[in-house]
Order: structure tokens, then sequence, then C-alpha cells
């Protein structure tokens, strides 16, 4: 079996540093094989933010994988943002636009959803073009056929219903298909800041978006919370945590069934 830590949404700066600190000490005491971030793991991407994130990261069991979202690129700095919005996040994170992990029981492709600009008024929403869902389905298909595939992002490809906010992903739908006919098992995300689990409706409806909630202080409609991911051969487990100001409790699991 393994076991997956999905955090997102830390936004440093703005983090909720009791549950933050209560995570790293969960984590520190029951290493999962993998730690994933999904995306805003700062608040306005200022050097001492990303900073702060860095070191928070270096307490976290390894392996680990950090794929920015949309909060990554600095808020304030407007040259930077347009013209190198993911520079001080490489500089002092790692790689903003090809992140991947593969081991003996698993194969994770990262994917930047997070643009500095776009030719749209509201910059916070998603873009994935059909070059990065191309590379992303190539990295997996070389990947031994037995690891459990994931694609890593910020943005959830499609919306939930009655969700507490939208992604509006440009290309998201069709990522989605690709992604669902590619036999991809699990693409996780986080933005909405609330934790859910669903199938896609395509191909054999055995891909599963998986949301993750916020560990900051920018709740919508649920507390501060994180993802554990269990999978063996015939089942992936989702459980999201949630704080409850003093502690993490069970707040939902979801069974999704694992293709054969």
């Amino acid at each position: 079996m393994i076991r997956i830590a999905q955090l997102s949404d830390i936004h440093f700066g703005d983090e909720n540093l009791p549950a933050v600190e209560a995570a790293t000490t969960l984590l520190q005491e029951t290493p999962p094989d993998l730690v994933l971030i999904t995306g805003d793991i700062t608040r306005f991407a200022e050097v001492g933010e990303l900073e702060a994130a860095r070191a928070w990261l270096e307490r976290l069991p390894r392996p680990w994988l950090v794929t920015p979202g949309n909060h990554d690129a600095p808020y304030l700095a407007w040259h930077e943002r347009i013209f190198a919005p993911f520079a001080r996040f490489e500089r002092i994170i790692g790689p903003a636009w090809s992140q991947s992990h593969l081991d003996e029981q698993v194969a994770v492709a990262g994917v930047n959803t997070a643009r500095g600009a776009q030719w749209r008024l509201n910059w916070s929403k998603g873009q994935i073009s059909r070059d990065q869902v191309r590379t992303a389905v190539s990295f997996l298909d070389a990947a031994p056929a037995n690891r459990l595939r994931l694609v890593a992002l910020h943005h959830p490809l499609t919306e939930m219903i009655a969700g507490p906010m939208t992604a509006k992903v440009w290309g998201g739908v069709d990522a989605a298909r690709a992604f669902s006919e590619a036999r991809v098992d699990l693409v996780l995300s986080g933005h909405v800041h609330a934790p859910f689990a669903l199938p896609y409706p395509f191909a054999d409806e055995r891909t599963y978006a998986v949301g993750c909630g916020t560990l900051s202080v920018r709740e919508r409609g649920v507390p501060a919370s994180f993802n554990i991911i269990e999978a063996d051969e015939e089942a992936i487990r989702v459980k999201a945590l949630t704080w409850s100001g003093s502690q993490f409790e069970a707040h939902r699991t979801w069974s999704l069934d694992r293709r054969a």
C-alpha cells in the first residue's frame, strides 16, 4: 500500500500557524511515502513568504513535489509578474513548469496551471495547454504499468457543483478528457480551499478529481485541512482531515475503485 499526503494553499503570510504545525508534526511522526503540495504555497510570492515556505518544506519528510499556484507569482511586482512570474519560486522553492516523481509504487506528473498574466481580467484562474497535457501523459505512459498514475496541479480542471469558488481553467475540460483516456488514476488540485473527490465523466469514469483544502486562514466553509491518500491494488481511499482548533480530525473519506 502507498500512502500520500496532499497539502495545498498554505499561503505563507496568511498561514494557519497552529494547523500548519500540527500537520507538520503528524507527517514527521508518521511519514508518508510522498508529500504533494498543490500550489499557493504563499500569499503574494514575496521573498520572505517563499523563504518561510522553503524552511517549512525542509521540515517535511521527503520525497516531496511542489507545483505552483496563482498566488506563487508576485502580486505586487507587476513587471516581474508579467515577464518572469515564477522566477522567485524557482530560485527558492524549485522547478515551476516541470515537476515529476517516479518510484516503485507511483508516477506523478506535476503541471503548472497558474499564469502570471492572461488575456482576461481575472488572472487567478487557470490555464492548461495541449503541450502540457501531452508532456504529462508521455511521462506517465513511460512509467511501468503497475504504478499509481497521478497528475498534480493547482486549479481543478472541471468545476465542483456548488463549490465555494470557480477555477474556470482554459483547456480544463479537454485536459480532463485526455487524462481520463490516458488512464490517469487521480488528478490532484487545490485552489478552492475545500476537499472533494469525484469521477470525471469521460472514458471509463475511473479517473478521479481530488481536491484539497487549505492550511491558511482563508477558509471557505471548511476548516483548515489536508488529505491523506492510501492506495492498494483494489481501491484508493482519500481521507480529508480538518483542524478542530486543537487537533486534526477525520472530516470525510472517499473510497474510489482502482482500475485492474
